[in-house]
């Protein structure tokens, strides 16, 4: 089918976008997609936090108060401050302690208190491929990098299936490649129906990641997404988030509590807003203040089985959390993730948040990290890992249809010809001023192009020419 002038000259325009914003994003999908795989593999043989070593089971643990104090031996100087249960029986127990060098790890035999390991905090490989995943290792700045990678990536999305839309050949053709082509035409055909197959696992994958993003997601979605703090019927609060108190700053609570005010201990105040303890129930308060046996009888009680995580009280004001979370990788079901904090003097639960407490968002978003993360298991390591791939793929076949396509002998990254007489499209307009304002990364970008092919180069080429 012949395509009239208006029409030719879109499909070039559009051409020319899908080719710009690959200019831009096909390093960073790469990296994007290695460090992706690295994480899967990692966390799912290993173990993020080295919690997968083995030890022997025997009929009884020791205490947990014996086993935190065997690792305070390894850093007498410092200060304990989580307790990371083995997620099974023939696993060892996590200790961290805070020193003034950092926050350490220390790996203990739970049946013999016997120190098996210790490392600094975020020191593996695992770390590694995160810390490049999310910020390049360049803190806010790699940040914002991947996140316009990550908004021109939808923008890629959107040009490559106009691109790929058929029109010479029915729409059930144009969804297998045809092997039989040479050459050019035969890359062209594998980078287009991968692209298509593969493109809403990619903006599911774009999305979400943005979502953890400084701009996008901290300014924008995350902001009005989180639990609220109205929902603490009054008691005492703090004046630092779950993230700061918990993971100092990192993104390793549930998304919906990052930014979520700390619930606080205060030793002259009666709690009656909090929800005590009924007497029948074993409770981490009966009798003296709460210590860690107590609180970690009372986390099994109330249903913390398996892994969870029992974060100490820091400070005069601070409290008993237990939580488990599927981004943590304490769990393999997002929906079962819940948090719990506990008044170091009273042993008053002060908030017990669930799954079913957050917001559409938050919910949406618990659900998404998981499958984002692959922490549902087997089935999801090996999708995701599919997905990478295919992402890489289509990275490198992106690059070689380039290759095919520039001049003989020419090395220059040229873009497809600007339409001389781009007539106006009203849906190309809207989609791309809703993708502008909907991405501010991507929309400043948009608009520098835009700048750029309407008032720099034609008087660039003018110079040129003179």
């Amino acid at each position: 089918m012949t395509q009239t002038p208006a029409r030719a000259a879109l499909y070039r325009a559009v051409w020319r976008w899908h080719f710009y914003a690959g200019l831009y994003v096909i390093p960073f999908f790469i990296l994007l997609a290695a460090t992706g795989m690295a994480m899967l593999w990692i966390a799912h043989i290993d173990g993020r936090d080295g919690e997968r070593h083995t030890v022997l089971p025997q009929a009884q643990t020791r205490a947990l108060s014996e086993q935190a104090a065997s690792a305070e031996k390894a850093f007498p100087d410092g200060t304990l401050a989580q307790y990371i249960a083995p997620r099974a029986a023939d696993l060892a127990a996590i200790f961290r302690i805070n020193t003034d060098n950092g926050p350490m790890m220390v790996v203990v035999d739970p049946y013999t208190a016997e120190i098996l390991e210790k490392f600094p905090r975020r020191s593996g490989w695992y770390d590694l491929m995160d810390n490049l995943h999310s910020s390049l290792l360049l803190g806010p700045p790699g940040d914002r990098l991947l996140e316009l990678a990550a908004s021109l990536g939808i923008l890629l999305l959107i040009t490559g299936i106009y691109l790929w839309w058929p029109r010479d050949i029915s729409l059930r053709r144009a969804l297998l490649p045809r092997l039989g082509r040479n050459g050019r035409s035969f890359w062209k055909s594998l980078h287009s129906v991968t692209g298509l197959y593969i493109s809403l696992f990619l903006l599911f994958f774009l999305i979400s990641g943005l979502s953890w993003a400084g701009i996008w997601g901290g300014k924008m979605v995350q902001a009005w997404s989180s639990f609220p703090v109205g929902k603490y019927s009054g008691i005492p609060l703090s004046d630092i988030t779950h993230a700061e108190a918990l993971n100092g700053g990192k993104k390793e609570v549930p998304w919906a509590l990052e930014k979520t005010t700390m619930p606080a201990s205060d030793a002259h105040a009666h709690h009656g807003t909090g929800t005590p303890i009924a007497p029948s129930t074993p409770s981490p308060g009966a009798g003296p203040l709460p210590d860690l046996d107590r609180i970690d009888r009372f986390a099994r009680d109330i249903g913390f089985t398996g892994r969870y995580q029992l974060n100490l009280p820091q400070g005069d004001t601070g409290v008993w959390t237990l939580s488990r979370d599927s981004m943590s990788t304490d769990s393999l079901n997002p929906t079962s993730d819940r948090i719990t904090h506990i008044d170091r003097y009273s042993g008053n639960i002060l908030a017990d948040i669930r799954y079913a407490d957050y917001s559409l968002m938050g919910k949406a978003m618990a659900l998404g990290i998981a499958l984002h993360m692959g922490t549902l298991g087997l089935w999801s390591v090996l999708a995701n890992t599919l997905v990478c791939l295919s992402v890489i793929f289509l990275c490198v076949s992106g690059v070689i249809l380039w290759w095919k396509r520039r001049p003989a002998g020419r090395w220059p990254l040229a873009a497809p010809p600007q339409p001389e007489h781009m007539p106006h499209w009203p849906a190309a307009t809207a989609i791309v001023l809703a993708l502008g304002l909907a991405f501010p990364m991507a929309g400043i970008t948009i608009a520098a192009v835009l700048l750029w092919d309407a008032l720099l180069r034609p008087r660039l080429l003018r110079r040129a020419r003179a």
